[in-house]
Parts: structure tokens; sequence; C-alpha cells
């Protein structure tokens, strides 16, 4: 079985995200997502927690069919030296990676793995959709409608609109 890894911080887990987990079951078999600094949360770069992420995830790709996946939490340790075996310690072997973060393509890289850099769709990024919850404009097109309806559920508007404000 050949196996992809993808990680990202997915705070909010959007369409881009989604597309590239579509993208990546083209080639691999199975998808293991690391949701990065999964010890984070509570301020506008990482709102959501970890278990939060989490559940975006699974439910947009149960919502689009896909069931090839694996999620795990990735904590960050702020040691470029050491992240690459501090991850690959926490998840199970793969064969390709797939990030939107070049800082972690060049550190996968120089220790020989192979690395697909994720085409997202443009306009849609992480950042500018939490700015946008902030300021009560108009990001709901830019998640999987389960990712809104999860969203909703646990008032993320409103919790990014608390923290904007501190």
């Amino acid at each position: 079985m050949k196996r992809g890894f993808f990680i990202g911080r997915f705070q909010p887990f959007h369409k881009g995200h989604l597309k590239c987990c579509e993208d990546a079951l083209k080639e691999v078999d199975h998808l293991v997502i690391g949701i990065g600094s999964s010890q984070y949360s509570g301020v506008m770069e990482n709102p959501f927690n970890a278990e939060d992420r989490a559940a975006m995830i699974e439910a947009a790709l149960k919502e689009a069919g896909i069931t090839e996946f694996t999620i795990f939490f990735v904590p960050d340790i702020n040691n470029d030296v050491k992240w690459v075996e501090h991850v690959t310690h926490l998840v199970p072997e793969f064969h390709m990676l797939y990030t939107g973060n070049s800082h972690t393509a060049k550190l996968f890289k120089e220790k020989g793995y192979e690395v697909r850099k994720v085409d997202f769709i443009e306009g849609i990024n992480g950042t500018s959709i939490r700015d946008m919850m902030a300021r009560n404009e108009n990001w709901q097109d830019l998640v999987p409608k389960a990712v809104l309806e999860y969203l909703n559920k646990i008032k993320g508007a409103k919790t990014l609109k608390k923290i904007s404000k501190q």
C-alpha cells in the first residue's frame, strides 16, 4: 500500500485542503493527515484545538466520500534539526509528503523524502478565512459544507471575533 502524508495546521480545514486530499489520493492508496501545531489553540493563528480540527477534517472527507485516511496530532518542538525525525516517529511510514509550506518541504527534502508542494485554490487560505470570520465577512463558501456546519456548531466565528479583540 502506498501511503502519503499531508501535514498542515488546518485552521480551519478549507476547500483547498480538500482538493489536496483528493489530488493526493490519485497518487497514493491511503493518506495520513498530520495536524501540525496540535498543542496550540485560542490565538488568532491557531484558534481551534486539535480535536476540533480533526473533527472538521473527518467530517469534510467523509462528506466527500473519502475513507482512506488516518489523522495524527503533530505538536511543534521548535527545532528544525530534530523536527522531521520527531514527525516521522509520530506517524506511520509514508512514501510521499504533501505540504503547502515551503519550509516544511525543504526540511523533508533534505532528509531524502519525496515531496509534493500542494497547489491550493487561489484566494483560499486559512489566514484570510480566519480574518474574514473575525470581521464577520463572507467566508462560508471557502470551506466544505461539513466544516461550515461544524464551525457553526462550535461557534467558530464568534470565537475568532473574541480572539481578534484580545
